[in-house]
């Protein structure tokens, strides 16, 4: 590439730190090793061939026309299993894929308890990284590889496709500038397989979901109920507001579930019941999240959001490590 066409971003991003061991907030100014012309090419690759990394595979190789997607070059997927070409992309072994100097960037679409390392293993390997939830299994980690990218002037970007869903953007639509009194969000779904992490960290897009509807959020209670013969747990999670109003978080999986989400939320001049269906658009989510993560790459998402995303992340994180705390204090 023309050394010309290379620059480096720096901007300022107030990193908070270890709420429990430092107390305070740190500002660091790093620089970010993007480029911000759209010629540039990031070649990429697909760690994790499941669902999801099908899903990435196809949108990478057609991706969205004159958007921070293109911007892509699939070089090769890694996977644990000996497979066959996937939509034309050869397999290469992950030591291949943390050496090669034409791999910029890994998608990593692997099990949760595999994440925290195959993160750290590319960053270090000087690569951006875009990582489905989790990114890691506790607070200490995720705060760790986002000082770790932070250091090396890398991106690392976690997966949120929950808040781009159509009846997630309808539904922060129609409760703009209404003032909660109290809610409740029920999520039900299947028996999760090993290697997922404990509930809040499994569950952490409803954390999400609801830490950027009502803001920062306090843990007043939880607890957990696990029937094994059932294959059944529900863990049941009662929030506060910064308002102090109450919001019950209910995380149920077993057998038979079907996969869902019920509110209830009453605000002082109306109550929902059901999530609005909102209006479907023409671009997947996997595709909108990925344009994101190219616009961070392209440096031009504003250092403010990058902030606030940071923050939420973090915070989320620390609500999970509290939520998992209360659980297993009320077991004993």
């Amino acid at each position: 590439m023309n050394a010309r066409r290379r620059k480096q971003l720096i901007y300022t991003r107030k990193s908070r730190a270890d709420e429990t061991a430092r107390g305070n907030r740190l500002t660091a100014t790093i620089p970010v090793k993007t480029r911000r012309f759209c010629g540039d090419m990031f070649g990429c690759v697909v760690v994790g061939v499941g669902m999801a990394g099908r899903v990435r595979i196809r949108d990478l190789l057609t991706p969205l026309p004159s958007g921070a997607a293109e911007i892509f070059t699939l070089k090769g997927m890694v996977s644990r299993r000996t497979l066959e070409q996937q939509q034309g992309v050869q397999q290469i072994p992950l030591e291949e894929a943390l050496s090669r100097s034409d791999i910029q960037v890994a998608l990593l679409c692997t099990e949760n308890v595999s994440h925290e390392e195959y993160v750290s293993r590319f960053l270090e390997a000087g690569k951006h990284v875009c990582v489905e939830y989790p990114m890691a299994l506790s607070y200490s980690a995720a705060a760790k590889l986002l000082d770790q990218a932070q250091q090396k002037g890398l991106v690392l970007h976690e997966e949120h496709i929950e808040l781009l869903t159509p009846d997630f953007k309808q539904l922060k639509k129609d409760i703009a500038g209404k003032q909660l009194e109290e809610g409740s969000l029920h999520f039900t779904g299947g028996p999760l397989k090993s290697g997922f992490g404990f509930l809040s960290f499994s569950g952490i897009a409803r954390l999400t979901w609801l830490v950027d509807l009502f803001g920062e959020l306090s843990v007043k209670e939880a607890s957990m109920v696990e029937e094994p013969e059932r294959k059944r747990t529900k863990m049941t999670v009662h929030l506060l507001t910064e308002d102090q109003k109450p919001l019950t978080w209910t995380e149920e999986r077993a057998e038979g579930l079907s996969r869902g989400k019920r509110i209830h939320l009453r605000f002082t001049t109306c109550t929902l019941t059901e999530l609005p269906s909102g209006v479907q658009e023409p671009v997947g989510i996997f595709m909108q999240d990925l344009v994101l993560f190219g616009s961070k790459l392209q440096g031009t998402v504003p250092p403010e959001q990058l902030q606030a995303e940071r923050n939420r992340i973090l915070h989320c994180f620390k609500l999970a490590e509290d939520i998992r705390k209360h659980c297993q204090d009320n077991t004993k």
